[in-house]
């Protein structure tokens, strides 16, 4: 696990907007809209997803992403994992093989066993994968919707159905002017 990037942080919130919402697909450009950042960015980032198997996605005008499992079951280190790769959060260098006083190769005491402070840095990244492991997407939708207004929530769903009810009306409109 490296550097937890911004992508994990979008992926994460663009997930939360999925809680809920069932079986109705959000397009990445909607979820990238709705949380006013960069829509090709995001765009990037869910089919990490899906092939994580987080999300799920259906193609054509109604189509877009949607959970591919309940909430409760996406674990923050799933997301984490799916963005960011189950890369090592420390990368050690050995470094305590290359010392002046060693000349041209170190002795054999010196490099035997896992470094002290390699040991620290695994012992930190396992604590951090269990506290990743330990919450759920579902978690924390339920904290976030706890303490979000009920207005606001209500005014999230009518801009989503805004604009999947925008994108079908367009498409039908079209549909009826063509000829027979």
């Amino acid at each position: 696990m490296a550097h937890i990037t911004t992508s994990v942080e979008y992926a994460i919130h663009g997930l939360l907007w999925l809680v809920g919402n069932g079986d109705k697909p959000l397009s990445s450009r909607d979820i990238a809209d709705l949380q006013v950042i960069s829509p090709s960015f995001l765009a990037k980032i869910f089919p990490k997803l899906e092939k994580a198997g987080i999300v799920a996605a259906s193609e054509g005008v109604r189509g877009g992403y949607r959970l591919a499992r309940p909430a409760d079951q996406i674990t923050f280190l799933d997301i984490v994992d799916a963005i960011e790769g189950e890369k090592p959060l420390f990368d050690c260098q050995r470094v305590r093989g290359r010392c002046a006083v060693f000349g041209d190769s170190a002795p054999d005491w010196a490099l035997a066993g896992t470094c002290a402070v390699h040991a620290v840095m695994l012992q930190a990244e396992e604590a951090m994968r269990q506290a990743l492991a330990a919450q759920t997407l579902g978690d924390v939708a339920a904290r976030f919707g706890s303490t979000a207004p009920r207005q606001f929530l209500a005014d999230v769903q009518d801009w989503i159905e805004e604009r999947v009810g925008g994108r079908t009306a367009r498409v039908g409109k079209r549909s009826h002017s063509a000829p027979s």
